[in-house]
């Protein structure tokens, strides 16, 4: 037997989940051989192994974190390359796998189908392949316009037209994979006066963290006739997704507001507190990008921002996190059970107890995850609980802030933060999906008996 039919026929026994965290791991590999290319780098530039991988797994899990400076270190080729990865992984494995047998004009069967609703987080196969479609579809146009917009208003700001397009091209990919990397060295400091920018980052950062579903909900309601939309109904994925992160942006910009109000924003206009707020409470979404130093603001609110970028981005995002829904759904849990309810209510619908246990599982398990990594980092690195927490929690996210010590860490710390950004990017419940037992349990139960809890 050859060594291709056996490795089919050994694909052909994982269980979807399984699958898909295999393509992710190849995809990783992929990823790093590109960057390791020569091509790749600066001439004179030599980059350590270690920090090629991550590199490539925080563009992967389109998070930003970086242990090198991009606009020092990458050519225009390697620039493109580390573009195309954060596509790859904004998007995902299973729907470029899916766009790619479409141009080639394969079958989608119900396998590719499974793979397809495991890596886009949905609960139906039905329209897969159609969510998939629009996807790329909606992401791409969107890209084209951004580019076009971004590329023609850099030219004030740079003399060569290709120059002033590179930052267009790659600003636009960054910020809709809300990956958050950045070819200007600084981030988006050098633009901090320019509200026009920030407010069209801000704009791609939203539509690259809010869902993939809610974004084609709105495309179709938007494009139907007039006598229609009367009788549209928004899913209460949709709604409980743009509720909460609706709010988590409000709240998120006036708790920055009042923390550092007498610190970093004193002295500051108005509209000067205001975009730099915003941004701040957006890009904790899953952007990454950043307007300011962060490690200038006050200790609490780099621990406020911490606790942002531990919720993250929305499902079926290019974000990671526990996710906004998570968040909704446990939030309002406690707050029934204090009121002393016994389902929970939203929007005039009732949640399944399954989503609610997964909500309650993916906390408690991205709790357990962060607090051990921050434990073990502090016994091996020399900065303060501050800084590591915010490193983790970024990382966990895929956001991509930092307080600057990430190029300083060891290579044990380094290879913790990669499996969060990995674990973040996939998701919690994909991940504890690859120690589910195939084999089914039987249908007998044993005597329940009641436990002192709190």
């Amino acid at each position: 037997m050859s060594f291709s039919k056996s490795f089919l026929q050994w694909l052909n026994t994982l269980s979807p989940v399984r699958m898909i965290l295999f393509f992710y791991f190849i995809a990783a590999i992929f990823s790093t051989l590109l960057l390791c290319l020569p091509f790749a780098y600066q001439g004179g530039v030599e980059v350590p192994f270690i920090d090629i991988v991550f590199t490539a797994i925080s563009a992967l899990s389109v998070t930003g974190l970086s242990t090198i400076t991009i606009a020092d270190t990458l050519s225009t080729s390697g620039i493109f390359l580390l573009a195309f990865i954060m596509q790859l992984g904004a998007v995902g494995v299973m729907a470029i796998g899916t766009f790619i047998w479409l141009i080639l004009g394969k079958k989608i069967g119900f396998k590719e189908r499974q793979l397809i609703m495991t890596d886009q987080n949905q609960t139906s196969f039905e329209g897969m392949v159609r969510l998939i479609k629009q996807i790329v579809l909606v992401l791409f146009t969107v890209e084209l316009f951004a580019f076009l917009i971004l590329g023609t208003y850099f030219l004030k700001y740079f003399s060569q037209p290709s120059e002033a397009y590179l930052h267009g091209f790659f600003g636009t990919i960054s910020a809709v994979t809300n990956a958050g990397f950045d070819i200007t060295g600084s981030s988006l400091i050098p633009y901090k006066d320019d509200y026009f920018v920030q407010f069209i980052y801000m704009l791609l950062i939203i539509f690259g963290a809010i869902g993939f579903p809610v974004l084609i909900e709105v495309k179709n309601y938007l494009f139907k006739r007039n006598d229609k939309r009367a009788t549209t109904h928004f899913s209460l994925f949709t709604k409980l997704t743009s509720f909460t992160f609706l709010v988590l942006i409000v709240v998120g910009t006036l708790v920055f507001y009042l923390l550092d109000m007498n610190h970093f924003l004193a002295g500051k206009t108005w509209h000067e507190s205001l975009f730099y707020s915003l941004f701040q409470s957006i890009t904790t979404r899953s952007g990454g990008l950043s307007t300011m130093d962060v490690s200038q603001l006050t200790e609490s609110n780099q621990l406020w921002l911490s606790f942002l970028m531990f919720i993250g981005a929305s499902p079926s995002s290019a974000g990671g996190g526990i996710r906004t829904t998570t968040f909704a759904l446990v939030v309002i849990f406690i707050v029934t059970y204090a009121r002393g309810g016994s389902s929970i209510r939203i929007f005039r619908r009732e949640v399944h107890e399954d989503d609610l246990l997964k909500a309650v599982t993916v906390t408690l398990m991205a709790l357990i995850f962060v607090f051990a990594s921050v434990l073990f980092i502090t016994t091996i690195e020399p900065f303060s609980i501050t800084k590591i927490l915010f490193e983790v929690t970024s990382a966990f996210g895929t956001v991509g802030l930092s307080l600057g010590i990430t190029g300083d860490l060891t290579t044990v710390s380094k290879v913790i933060l990669m499996f969060l950004m990995f674990v973040g990017r996939v998701g919690i419940i994909t991940f504890l999906f690859m120690f589910k037992k195939t084999k089914k349990t039987g249908s007998y139960h044993y005597p329940k008996e009641r436990i002192s809890i709190g």
